[in-house]
């Protein structure tokens, strides 16, 4: 394990040797496949390639700073699922983390990935080459220059590629830096990784009642996560957390746009606010001052996901009015979805801990289990006419339900094969 001048980088590369992130178990992976964003292929062929990129072309993925191999593990058994061509390059600067990481790819028996040991402040020895898709998922926050590291991935972009990223945000995430600040007084970084975990455990088996953390529940993952998932909350030595303003800032500096915040709804303060006159007065708002005011009222948002593309390289999605468009649900079988439904045809759904009524037309309960990643709009729209819709209707319909189904980023656009 390298050392650098930096104390705090010597002693986060301690921490993921002694503890990796998260805590897996690769015999796991004969029973379940961990799903989430980014990375998530059906994301990438939509939020990235904007559905025009055909299935066809093999797919070069880096997951920069792959850790125990979460999403890695996904994108490349969701490739290897659907037969189709590429390779995922998966980097990390700990060895112990790798060694997860391949454990459960070969317990998967994948071979459309391999781990290549190195930092991702020193690419350029690893002549890596081009990548169609970049993940960077919960690392740039833990780097001594963010900003410089991004802007090193976006040079390693193929024309017309992207990235999937993720970040810690601030308001979601309080109670925890109290907690580090408190930490790091009664254990210092400089001491071992087992004395701090140890510190820790005995601090939360006695945390007063009135610390902020215990009022938090965004944490499930971590609390529950065994060691590594309490060392990476409490103890990590360089934890930068990014309001959605900022992230669009370090976005703006390395010359990237977003093409998706996930889920695109829930930076769209209208959705939590049913007051008409406050609706009002959010329209009259830039989107980005909307997601400045959505996150500022949830309170909830504990990491910012996006799907960014170099500056002017943006596409636009097919039309999904055009009845020759395919659409394809995400992950949730239309079924399953349509059964979540309440009787007055709101979908609940859960954006982090808040839970929101979205209300969708009556009709998209017969309608979404139709979806199958086959028919196109125009089956769609035959099969409700032999339900008595007729294609006017339909179009009313479509419309409504596939742009509230998108912005929850649950229905998508397939890409041509």
């Amino acid at each position: 394990m390298p050392t650098s001048n930096d104390p705090r980088d010597n002693e986060l590369a301690a921490q993921y040797e002694a503890y990796p992130y998260p805590e897996r178990n690769p015999q796991d992976e004969t029973r379940r496949l961990l799903i989430g964003s980014p990375s998530h292929l059906r994301e990438i062929d939509y939020w990235v390639f904007a559905a025009c990129r055909s299935r066809s072309k093999a797919l070069r993925v880096l997951v920069a700073g792959c850790g125990t191999g979460d999403g890695a593990i996904m994108l490349a058994t969701q490739l290897d699922r659907a037969k189709r061509a590429g390779e995922v390059v998966c980097i990390d600067r700990s060895k112990h983390a790798l060694a997860i990481a391949q454990a459960r790819a070969e317990t998967r028996q994948l071979t459309n990935i391999r781990f290549i040991e190195g930092s991702l402040t020193d690419l350029g020895p690893l002549n890596l080459g081009l990548f169609d898709y970049i993940d960077c998922c919960g690392v740039l926050h833990h780097l001594p220059n963010p900003a410089e590291t991004l802007k090193n991935l976006t040079h390693h972009l193929a024309p017309e590629g992207g990235m999937g990223l993720m970040v810690y945000a601030p308001y979601g995430r309080t109670g925890v830096y109290m907690l580090q600040d408190a930490l790091e007084n009664l254990t210092p970084f400089t001491e071992t990784p087992s004395v701090r975990l140890d510190v820790a455990k005995r601090i939360m088996r006695t945390l007063p009642a009135t610390a902020w953390l215990r009022q938090n529940g965004n944490f499930g993952d971590h609390l529950s996560g065994g060691d590594a998932g309490l060392y990476d909350l409490l103890l990590n030595p360089r934890d930068h957390a990014y309001s959605i303003g900022s992230f669009l800032d370090l976005l703006q500096g390395a010359e990237l746009e977003p093409t998706c915040l996930m889920e695109p709804a829930r930076y769209d303060p209208a959705l939590f606010l049913p007051d008409p006159k406050l609706r009002k007065r959010v329209e009259t708002l830039t989107w980005r001052e909307k997601a400045i005011v959505a996150e500022a009222l949830t309170g909830n948002m504990a990491t910012h996901v996006a799907y960014v593309v170099k500056k002017g390289e943006k596409k636009s999605p097919p039309d999904h009015m055009d009845f020759d468009a395919i659409p394809v649900m995400r992950e949730i079988p239309g079924v399953e979805l349509a059964k979540q439904m309440q009787t007055d045809n709101t979908l609940p759904f859960a954006f982090g801990t808040l839970i929101v009524p979205v209300p969708l037309p009556p009709q998209a309960r017969g309608l979404l289990p139709l979806i199958d990643g086959e028919r196109s709009v125009r089956q769609l729209a035959a099969i409700l006419e032999t339900r008595g819709v007729a294609v006017e209707k339909f179009k009313a319909i479509w419309q409504e339900t596939f742009t509230i189904l998108l912005s929850l980023n649950r229905v998508l656009l397939q890409s041509p094969a």
